[in-house]
C-alpha cells in the first residue's frame, strides 16, 4: 500500500470547557474515498476545520506525504493540496457562478479581470461534473442543490491532493448523488484522497472504501467498509449495542391514532402562490402528525412557507382554530400558535454569533415584542430548562451556538419554538445532516408533543422518517400536491414513489 497522503497522530482541540478532540489519530491515501464517522459532538467537523486552517490544533501533528506541515489557515491548506466543501454552502449569492468559481484566483490579462477566460474556464469546470449550467446567471437563481454543486465544482477545480467533502449531498436529490459521486470515482481513479462525511449510511457505503469512526472526540477505529455491518458501524459511533439501538429507533415510531371527529387546527382551501405552489387544500389536527413528502423542488418547504407568513398565499384560504386569517407575515403566524423551524437553520434559525440561551429566549422575546423586555434571571431559567429538557450538548447556555455540533444547533432551534407553546409546529427537515442519534432523540420528541396534543407539520425527504412519525401523508410533485394518503400501517416508501412517479393517479 502507498504512504498516506494525510496523517494526523495525536491530533488535540479544546475549546471552553469542551475538549473536541482528544489525541486522535487518523490516515487518508491516495485513491481512495475514505468516510469519517461519529455522532454529532463527536469531533468531525473540528477534525476537518483543524485540517483546513480555520481552528489551530492544541496538540499533535498533521503531516502531508510524509513531511509535518503547520496549517495556519484555509488559503494555506489549499495551497498545500487540501480543499474542502462545507455542508452549509459558503459562496457570494449575488454574484454570478463564473465568479464564485474563481474568487480569489481570477484569470488576469495586464492587471485586470480576464472575463472572457474566466468564463470559458467556468463553462469548463461545470462541464466536468456534467452540469448543464449558464455559468454567467447569478448563483442566488438556483437552487441549493445546485449551487452545492457549483462548490464542488470549485473545489474540484483546484488541483488538490485530498478533497474533503462535508456532507455534500445532503441537498442534492438521487440522480444529482449518483452525478456527484461518478465525479467521485473519477477522481478516486486519478488518486485524489476524497474525506466524505455524511449521515447517509447507504451512501457512506456504495462509495467508501474505507472508514475512520470518532465518539466523544477520540478514535473509536478504522475500517474496511466491507469488514463492518450498519448495525456495527451505528453501535460504534453511539456506543451502544443492538439491542438499545433497536429501542431507541421504536421509541420515536408512532402507535397512536388521532380521534377522526377532532376540530382541526388549521385548515387551508385551495391555499397556493403564483410560481411557487399550485393550491392545495390541507388539514392538521391537535395531535396529528402530518407528513410532508417529495422529491427535491417538490414544493415541501414552499407549502410550508405560506402556513408560517414567510410567504404570502396569492389564492386560497386558510382557517386557524375555526376562524379566518391572513398570515401576512411571521409574527401573525406566532401569534395565532404556529413555529417554523426552517431546513437552512444557518441562514434562515439560528444567529451565530448569539449565545445559546439568546437564541433559545429570541422567539419568545419578539412575540412579547421589544417593550417588554425578558428578564435575565427568567432568561437563564427557561434556558437551563430547555438545554436539560432537550439534552443540548455542551449544557453552557453561554456557549456560541455557532460552535455546536449541528444536532445540538437543532435542538437549540427546536427549544426557541418550544418555548413558545405552540399549537403547531413545522419542521422542515429537522434532522437532515444530524447523527443517528440525535435523528431518533428528535423523532421521539415530536411522537411525545403529538401525544400531548401538539399538531406537527413534518417534512424530510427520508421516508422511512416520514412514515414513522405520521398520521397521514401528503405528497407533492412539481410544485403539486398530488395525494394524502392515510398511514394506517399499510404505507409504504414503494407506495409514495409510485404516487409520486404517477402524478397522483391511480
Amino acid at each position: 500500500m502507498q504512504p498516506p497522503v494525510l496523517e494526523v497522530r495525536g491530533l488535540r482541540k479544546e475549546f471552553p470547557g469542551v475538549l473536541a478532540l482528544d489525541g486522535v489519530d487518523f490516515r487518508l491515501f491516495p485513491g481512495e474515498v475514505h468516510a469519517l464517522m461519529g455522532e454529532n459532538g463527536a469531533g468531525k467537523s473540528t477534525l476537518i476545520k483543524v485540517l483546513t486552517g480555520v481552528y489551530r490544533a492544541d496538540g499533535g501533528q498533521v503531516s502531508m506525504a510524509g513531511r509535518a506541515v503547520r496549517i495556519t489557515g484555509p488559503l494555506q491548506a489549499q495551497q498545500i493540496g487540501i480543499s474542502t466543501v462545507y455542508q452549509e454552502v459558503n459562496l457570494c449569492p449575488n454574484l454570478s457562478v463564473a465568479e464564485n468559481l474563481f474568487i480569489g484566483r481570477e484569470p488576469r490579462r495586464r492587471g485586470l479581470v480576464h472575463w472572457s477566460e474566466l468564463r470559458r474556464r467556468a463553462a469548463a469546470s461545470v462541464a466536468a461534473l456534467d452540469l448543464d449550467l449558464d455559468v454567467t446567471t447569478r448563483l442566488d437563481s438556483h437552487s441549493i442543490a445546485v449551487q452545492q454543486l457549483v462548490a464542488i465544482a470549485r473545489a474540484v477545480d483546484v488541483d488538490a491532493k485530498v478533497l474533503i467533502l462535508d456532507e455534500p449531498t445532503s441537498s442534492l436529490d438521487r440522480d444529482e448523488v449518483a452525478q456527484l459521486f461518478a465525479v467521485m470515482r473519477r477522481l478516486r481513479d486519478r488518486g485524489v484522497a476524497i474525506l466524505f462525511v455524511s449521515h447517509f449510511l447507504d451512501q457512506v457505503y456504495e462509495i467508501c472504501d474505507r472508514m475512520t469512526v470518532l465518539r466523544n472526540g477520540r478514535l473509536e477505529g478504522e475500517y474496511r467498509t466491507r469488514d463492518l455491518t450498519q448495525v456495527q458501524l451505528v453501535s460504534r459511533m453511539i456506543g451502544s449495542e443492538l439491542a438499545s439501538l433497536e429501542s431507541l429507533a421504536a421509541a420515536g415510531r408512532r402507535t397512536d391514532t388521532v380521534a377522526a371527529g377532532g376540530e382541526p387546527f388549521l385548515v387551508a382551501d385551495g391555499l397556493g402562490r403564483s410560481g411557487a405552489i399550485e393550491p392545495y387544500d390541507l388539514t392538521v389536527r391537535p395531535g396529528e402528525v402530518v407528513g410532508l413528502a417529495g422529491l427535491l423542488g417538490s414544493g415541501r418547504t414552499e407549502a410550508a412557507r405560506l402556513l408560517f407568513g414567510a410567504d404570502q398565499a396569492d389564492r386560497g384560504t386558510l382557517r386557524l382554530d375555526g376562524r379566518p386569517a391572513a398570515l401576512r407575515e411571521p409574527r401573525a403566524a406566532i401569534g395565532h400558535g404556529i413555529a417554523f423551524c426552517s431546513e437552512n437553520r444557518k441562514a434562515e434559525g439560528l444567529v451565530g454569533e448569539l449565545t445559546v440561551r439568546e437564541n433559545i429566549v429570541l422567539a419568545l422575546q419578539a412575540g412579547r415584542g421589544w417593550l417588554r423586555p425578558i428578564s435575565r434571571t427568567e432568561q437563564d431559567a427557561l434556558a437551563l430548562r430547555w438545554i436539560r429538557a432537550l439534552d443540548i450538548r455542551p449544557n453552557d447556555p453561554e456557549a456560541l451556538v455557532r460552535n455546536l455540533s449541528g444536532g445540538n444547533q437543532q435542538k437549540v432551534l427546536l427549544a426557541r419554538w418550544l418555548i413558545t407553546d405552540p399549537k403547531l409546529l413545522i419542521l422542515d427537515e429537522p434532522t437532515r445532516g444530524i447523527d443517528v442519534g440525535a435523528k431518533a432523540e428528535i423523532q421521539k420528541l415530536v411522537a411525545r408533543l403529538a401525544e400531548k396534543g401538539m399538531a406537527v407539520l413534518f417534512i424530510s425527504a427520508e421516508l422511512e422518517e416520514v412514515l414513522r412519525l405520521s398520521h397521514k401523508v401528503g405528497v407533492l410533485k412539481d410544485h403539486r400536491m398530488v395525494a394524502q394518503l392515510a398511514n394506517d400501517g399499510s404505507l409504504t416508501p414503494e407506495h409514495i414513489m409510485e404516487t409520486i412517479a404517477s402524478g397522483g393517479r391511480p
